[in-house]
């Protein structure tokens, strides 16, 4: 289970980036991208893992926001959403170029003031 460790990256990037308030952060939002090979109940269960070895994040609530995958299309440069991993734009030409859907990212912090 490879999300135990990207829990706990998301908790030491959160850590370096607010030292000084590191202790009032209240929820954490994540994006995810269906195409990041991160299942949003995996990281929920790796979550409730990490909070038995470190008690103190047990008041974080932390929740998964799955993005879907969003293409670009060099032939009308329209954005489209891939539906069923069909990559084919509406005017029925295949794209590559993926726009959203493969990102990890911290997308929003609470804190208590």
């Amino acid at each position: 289970m490879h999300e135990v460790p990207i829990v706990r990256d998301i908790f030491n990037t959160l850590q370096e980036s607010h030292p000084d308030k590191f202790d009032r952060i209240l929820k954490v939002q994540v994006e995810a991208g269906l195409l990041c090979n991160v299942q949003p109940i995996l990281i929920q269960n790796a979550f409730e893992a990490l909070i038995r070895d470190e008690p103190h994040l047990a008041h974080i609530d932390l929740e998964v926001v799955l993005l879907p995958i969003i293409a670009h299309c060099e032939t009308c440069h329209q954005q489209f959403e891939v539906i069923r991993h069909k990559f084919v734009c509406a005017c029925g030409t295949p794209s590559r170029k993926i726009v959203q859907g493969e990102e990890l990212r911290i997308s929003k912090v609470e804190f208590l003031t």
